[in-house]
C-alpha cells in the first residue's frame, strides 16, 4: 500500500512542478478609446505621456502648442483634456515628462539654441508650477526613481552648427540628478548634481561604442561626443541606465553619488546568421527578407528595467540614429573585392545599394574601401543583463516577419503618408523606438512600439532568455485614401512614441491599459489588456479598424493542456490498483 501511496505523491508533486499556477496563455489587447490632441499633422502633438494613479490624470508632452495637455482618465473609454499647461515661458521646446510616485510632475525643455542649458519644470497634478532649476543641453528623458525622492535627467547635449554646417559647439553630455527629497515647491540649483562623461577621456572603450566627432573631421572628447537619451531606473531607486544612442551603448549611473560608474558597449548584430534577416531595399518592388552581408548596429532609443527572482534586466527598442554627416548608402561606398567578390550584384539598387549605411565605420583604409557594412537600427527589440550588459536575447526579425504576415500591403511603410509600401526598407524598417514593461498575471511583459509602420508588438518577457511573441496590434487605418494633413484624423494612429503600461492595482477601470502617443497623427490611444484562456490565438479586429494578430500560447500552457489529462489518467490508474490490492 505504502508504494501506491509513494505512486499518487509523486504524480502530485509533477502536478504542481510542471503544471502553471494559471489557465491563462497570456493577455490580449483591444482598443478602448483615441483622443486627438490640438495640433498640426505631424507637428508632435502627442509624443511622451506619463499617468499618475491618483488624480487618474495622464500627462501628455504637446509640442505643437508647447503645453503640458492634462488628461481626464477616469473613464478609460471616454478620455478627454482637461487643461493644457503654457510651459513655454521656460524653455524652447518641450522633450519629456514624468510622474513621481507621490504626484510630482516634472517636464523638461530646451534652451534656444539647444546646445545651451536647458530647464526642468517641476509642477503638481493640477499643473500648478512648484520650481524649476537648469539642467544640461538638450535635457531629453526625464524619470523619477520609483520611492520619489530624484528626479534623473539625460542631456543629450547635441553639437551645434552655423547656415553654412560649419560646428560651432560641441556640449558635453551630462546627466542631472535632481533631489526632490526636501519638496518639490523647494527644490534649489544646489539640488542639482551632474554625471558626466569626463572619466572616461582618453580611456579605451569597448570598440562598438562610437565615438566619430560631430562633423567627422574635429575629433571629440568622449565626454564631448556621448549623447544620453533614455532614462530608466532600478526598482531598488539606486541606478539609472541612459541609453546612448548615437553611440551604441548605454551608461550604468549611480544615483546616490552623482557617477557614471559603466559605460556598455552593445555590441553589432549580424544579418548574415539565421533569423537575422531583413529587407534593405525599397526598389525591389516586394517583400524579400533575407540575410545580408551587413552588421546592425543597435543603437537603441527607448529602454525599459525590469527584475525577475535575483536577476535584472533592461529591454531595449532598437531604433538606430544617425548624424547627418555620417550617412551614405552601399551604391555609394567602394566594397573591397576581397571581402565582398559580389560587390557588384551586392550594390544593385534591387539588393543593397539603396540601404543607408554609415560613412564612420566598417573602413580600414580611412573610407577609402570598405570591408564591412554597418546599418542604423537593428529592426529589433533586445534584453540584456543589467549588471553585466550581456545581450540575453534579440528579437532577430521577427518584426519585419510578423508585419509581412499581418499587413503586407503596407510593409514598411512611412508613418506620414500612406501608399508608402516598402519606403522605409532601406531605412530602419518598421523602427522599433519606445518601448513599455508590465506584469498581468503571473507573468512580465514587454510593449514596443513601432514608429514608422505604427503598432504595438507584445512579448512575454518572462523568461528573458526566451520571450514569446504574443500579440501585435495596430490602431493604423491604412485605407485612408484622403490628405491627412486637412483631416489628421483619418489614418488612425501614426508614429508611436510614448508608450505607458496601467497596472490593474492603478487602473482607473480595475483592468491593466496600455496608453500610447502618437506623434505624428497627434492621438492618444488607450489598448485594455485581458487574460485570456489557454488555446485561445484567434486572430482579431475589433471593429474600431483596429488590425490585430495573437500569437501561440506559449510552450508551459501547451504543456498545461497535455500533462494535465495525463496526470488525471494516471491518478485514476493508481486509484484502480489500490482497490484492487484492497
Amino acid at each position: 500500500m505504502n508504494k501506491f501511496f509513494t505512486q499518487l505523491l509523486s504524480f502530485l508533486f509533477l502536478a504542481l512542478v510542471l503544471v502553471p499556477n494559471n489557465l491563462y496563455a497570456g493577455i490580449s489587447l483591444s482598443f478602448l478609446s483615441t483622443l486627438e490632441l490640438e495640433g498640426d499633422f505631424d507637428d508632435g502633438a502627442a509624443e511622451i505621456s506619463a499617468f499618475d494613479p491618483v488624480s487618474e490624470q495622464l500627462f501628455t508632452i504637446n509640442s505643437a502648442t508647447s503645453t503640458i495637455d492634462i488628461i481626464d482618465l477616469s473613464d478609460p473609454e471616454n478620455p478627454f483634456v482637461l487643461d493644457s499647461i503654457d510651459l513655454s515661458a521656460f524653455g524652447d521646446g518641450l522633450t519629456s515628462v514624468d510622474v513621481s510616485s507621490n504626484g510630482v510632475v516634472a517636464v523638461a525643455l530646451t534652451a534656444d539654441p539647444e546646445t545651451d542649458p536647458g530647464t526642468v519644470v517641476f509642477l503638481d497634478t493640477s499643473g500648478m508650477v512648484l520650481s524649476s532649476v537648469t539642467a544640461g543641453p538638450l535635457p531629453d528623458s526625464v524619470k523619477f526613481t520609483p520611492d520619489g525622492m530624484t528626479l534623473v535627467v539625460a542631456n543629450e547635449g547635441e553639437p551645434g552648427f552655423d547656415d553654412e554646417d560649419s560646428l560651432t559647439v560641441d556640449p558635453e553630455g551630462s546627466i542631472s540628478i535632481i533631489d526632490i527629497s526636501g519638496g518639490a515647491g523647494n527644490v534649489m540649483q544646489s539640488d542639482v548634481s551632474t554625471a558626466d562623461f569626463t572619466a572616461f577621456n582618453g580611456m579605451a572603450l569597448d570598440s562598438s561604442i562610437r565615438i566619430i566627432g560631430p562633423d567627422g573631421i574635429v575629433q571629440p572628447t568622449v565626454a564631448q561626443d556621448l549623447e544620453p537619451e533614455f532614462v530608466t531606473i532600478s526598482d531598488d531607486s539606486s541606478t539609472a541606465f541612459i541609453t546612448i544612442q548615437e553611440n551604441n551603448a548605454i551608461a550604468v549611473v549611480d544615483i546616490a553619488t552623482a557617477t557614471v560608474t559603466n559605460l556598455f558597449g552593445l555590441g553589432f548584430k549580424d544579418h548574415s546568421a539565421p533569423g537575422n534577416g531583413f529587407d534593405p531595399s525599397d526598389e525591389d518592388g516586394g517583400i524579400n527578407i533575407a540575410t545580408q552581408p551587413v552588421m546592425g548596429m543597435y543603437q537603441p532609443d527607448g529602454m525599459a528595467f525590469y527584475s525577475m527572482g535575483s536577476g535584472s534586466y533592461l529591454i531595449t527598442a532598437n531604433e538606430g540614429d544617425s548624424r547627418g554627416f555620417e550617412e551614405t548608402s552601399v551604391e555609394d561606398v567602394t566594397l573591397d573585392p576581397t571581402v565582398f567578390p559580389d560587390a557588384e550584384a551586392l550594390q544593385a539598387p534591387e539588393l543593397l545599394g539603396e540601404l543607408e549605411i554609415t560613412s564612420a565605420n566598417g573602413s580600414d583604409d580611412g573610407g577609402v574601401t570598405f570591408q564591412e557594412i554597418f546599418a542604423f537600427g537593428a529592426r529589433s527589440f533586445s534584453i540584456w543583463d543589467a549588471n553585466t550588459g550581456v545581450q540575453l536575447f534579440d528579437s532577430g526579425d521577427d518584426f519585419e516577419q510578423i508585419t509581412a504576415a499581418e499587413l503586407p500591403a503596407e510593409f514598411n511603410s512611412n508613418n506620414d503618408e500612406n501608399d508608402s509600401f516598402d519606403s522605409r526598407s532601406n531605412d530602419a524598417g518598421p523602427e522599433p523606438e519606445g518601448v513599455a514593461v508590465g506584469q498581468v498575471g503571473d507573468s512580465i511583459y514587454a510593449f514596443i512600439g513601432l514608429e514608422r509602420i505604427g503598432g504595438v508588438m507584445v512579448y512575454d518577457v518572462t523568461n528573458p532568455v526566451a520571450p514569446s511573441f504574443v500579440q501585435y496590434i495596430n490602431n493604423r487605418d491604412s485605407g485612408f485614401d484622403g490628405d491627412l494633413e486637412s483631416d489628421k484624423d483619418g489614418a488612425g494612429d501614426l508614429a508611436p512614441e510614448g508608450l505607458v503600461f496601467i497596472s490593474s492595482d492603478d487602473s482607473p477601470s480595475g483592468n491593466p491599459l496600455l496608453v500610447v502617443s502618437n506623434e505624428v497623427s497627434g492621438t492618444v490611444t488607450l489598448f485594455g489588456i485581458q487574460l485570456i484562456a489557454s488555446g485561445n490565438d484567434d486572430d482579431d479586429d475589433d471593429g474600431n479598424g483596429c488590425s490585430s494578430v495573437v500569437g501561440s500560447p506559449s510552450a508551459s500552457r501547451v504543456a498545461f493542456n497535455i500533462l494535465l489529462p495525463m496526470i488525471v489518467l494516471g491518478l485514476g490508474i493508481i486509484s484502480r490498483k489500490f482497490r484492487r490490492r484492497k
